[in-house]
């Protein structure tokens, strides 16, 4: 398979704007954090890296581990083992048939540490492979201060977070549309044993019925841990996740937190990049391709530097048809891809028979790839000579 070229844009957004910040707030968490979504940029921080207990909080990753292992719509039967857990519960009872969808909103709304379980035992076979899986995706995730041992939160020595670490899987939970419009719900009806009983649950998360743009993500409580919380807020097209753990004042603490992050942050739009990629057995010579998308960006400084780099093939064969997939355009803030879209094809071109054997497919293609080699030489030289010099 030939590689990819990689193309960049040659643009450097600089991005600006003029917002009147409010003074930092002062909050009584032991740990907090606020981030951006897209980018993980924090906007403020309190103890950020202190490993602290997380509670129910925990169950964001459970959901989002069972969302993404298993198929929604598969039914689950409880058993003794499954359901034989303390604190809160669901209400599930030995032999119950329900879903894994209607699981996580027993995880998510009601905090079940019986939905946890049983969701748990079903997706791995025990709670101990599941917490494993749970280990590894915190790695994938950056996650690089959290230890799982229970996939419900019951308190544990070695079950463990930081804020940072909680509002990171926070934003990324929040990219699964299915997790986002579950923990988004201020209630939810559970069909048990194929809808001959069903049970409506309100969401736990009281900010979704007093925070303006309020949309997730989930609440959390043990004596040891203390009040833990994970939300998130969307206004204006900007999506800001906090985490606090161990928090007395949790859901005043959160409504100040978003007054300042929103007064720190504006969403810029990205000037458009595009490119061309050459076009073999057809009369016209390339194709210009597009983003899909505009791309829009999460800024809080003065000024931010971001680089918008093109990923195009170096060539493809006719036909192209309009709106085809060539590529991608990719967004990096400090090094860091946070935005991406396809890039499409901006025009019709039909296949030429009569082209193709005027000009002959092979002769173009040797010609594309010397000129692409004498490129790639030129460059060398010319990296040579500057090192010489």
């Amino acid at each position: 398979m030939l590689k990819r070229i990689v193309c960049t844009a040659g643009l450097l957004a600089v991005l600006g704007f003029c917002a009147f910040a409010q003074e930092k707030p002062a909050v009584f968490a032991r740990g907090a954090v606020l981030m951006a979504a897209d980018t993980g940029e924090v906007l403020f921080a309190k103890n950020e890296h202190e490993r602290l207990g997380m509670a129910s909080t925990t169950k964001i990753m459970t959901a989002l581990l069972t969302l993404e292992r298993a198929a929604p719509e598969q039914t689950v039967t409880a058993t003794h083992d499954m359901v034989r857990v303390e604190g809160t519960s669901m209400g599930l009872r030995a032999g119950d048939r329900v879903s894994l969808h209607d699981l996580v909103i027993g995880m998510l709304l009601p905090s079940g540490n019986d939905a946890a379980n049983a969701a748990a035992v079903s997706v791995a076979g025990s709670v101990g492979a599941f917490t494993a899986l749970m280990n590894r995706k915190a790695a994938q995730i950056g996650m690089t201060n959290t230890h799982f041992v229970t996939p419900s939160g019951l308190d544990d020595d070695d079950h463990y977070s930081t804020a940072y670490d909680m509002a990171l899987l926070g934003c990324y939970a929040m990219r699964d549309p299915l997790f986002a419009q579950i923990c988004a719900s201020q209630k939810a009806t559970v069909h048990f044993d194929n809808e001959t009983h069903t049970r409506t649950y309100t969401n736990h998360n009281r900010l979704l019925r007093t925070l303006h743009g309020a949309c997730g993500v989930k609440t959390g409580y043990t004596k040891k841990s203390g009040r833990c919380l994970v939300s998130a807020v969307e206004r204006g097209g900007i999506l800001l996740v906090c985490a606090t753990l161990n928090d007395p004042n949790d859901w005043a603490d959160h409504e100040k937190l978003y007054d300042y992050g929103f007064s720190l942050v504006h969403r810029r739009k990205l000037p458009s990049a595009c490119a061309s990629v050459a076009v073999f057995g057809a009369a016209q010579a390339s194709v210009t391709v597009r983003p899909a998308d505009d791309l829009y960006l999460t800024v809080c400084a003065d000024q931010a530097q971001v680089q918008v780099r093109v990923f195009a093939p170096p060539y493809c064969f006719a036909p192209v048809h309009k709106g085809q997939v060539l590529g991608r355009a990719a967004v990096y803030r400090n090094g860091r891809c946070v935005a991406g879209t396809a890039l499409l094809a901006q025009e019709e071109i039909p296949s030429n028979t009569e082209e193709v054997k005027r000009s002959g497919l092979f002769s173009r293609m040797t010609r594309f790839w010397q000129n692409q080699i004498q490129r790639i030489k030129g460059k060398r030289y010319a990296g040579r000579k500057s090192k010489i010099a």
